[in-house]
């Protein structure tokens, strides 16, 4: 019996190589999902409208092991309310969120104006206007509207978040906390 392993042959190591490569690309694409950018035309998966024909702040939300119907991930919305009430419904359907990303309003130029007798805020599409809701806080209740009502607006940096409120009423919160009766009360 010899005392050194036998040498493996080039196959061998070229498939062996080839699993890590593959495992390790599997396991960083799944940990490192990115946000994108709303293109022109494209529908809300929560109630269908046009998102860029709307103000507002819009969401996106990658799923653990589903995807959204007609397109691929992630899904994408017009509003935060509908981020929010697209991830409560597919979470009672057994859908895990990975993700989900929001406008941050603190790394934008956005503007608010009266229309109608309402306040509404500026829409921001590409993707590097989104952060991750585990970054963000966020003014709920406030008196600005977005595409579907009173908007739930984010920002990665609190003290906005609490000018935003100072500004124009409403409450701060981690976005991470926003509940079902939050988004159903507005």
């Amino acid at each position: 019996m010899s005392d050194y392993a036998p040498a493996l042959t080039r196959r061998q190591f070229v498939v062996g190589t080839a699993t890590v490569v593959s495992l390790s690309g599997c396991l960083g694409a799944s940990e490192e999902m990115e946000p994108v950018s709303i293109e022109s035309g494209q529908n809300c998966d929560q109630c269908g409208m046009v998102i860029d024909q709307h103000p507002g702040p819009t969401g996106q939300t990658y799923y653990q092991d589903n995807t959204p119907e007609g397109h691929d991930p992630p899904a994408r919305f017009c509003s935060t309310t509908c981020t929010y009430r697209h991830r409560f419904a597919k979470e009672q359907s057994g859908w895990t969120p990975a993700e989900t990303f929001l406008t941050d309003y603190s790394t934008t130029d956005y503007e608010t104006q009266t229309d109608g007798g309402k306040t509404i805020i500026s829409r921001h599409l590409g993707r590097e206007t989104f952060a991750s809701t585990e970054t963000l806080t966020v003014v709920a209740s406030s008196d600005v509207e977005g595409a579907m009502g009173t908007a739930i607006v984010p920002f990665s940096d609190s003290a906005d978040a609490e000018s935003f409120a100072e500004e124009y009423g409403g409450q701060t919160l981690p976005a991470e906390d926003i509940t079902r009766e939050l988004v159903g009360g507005m």
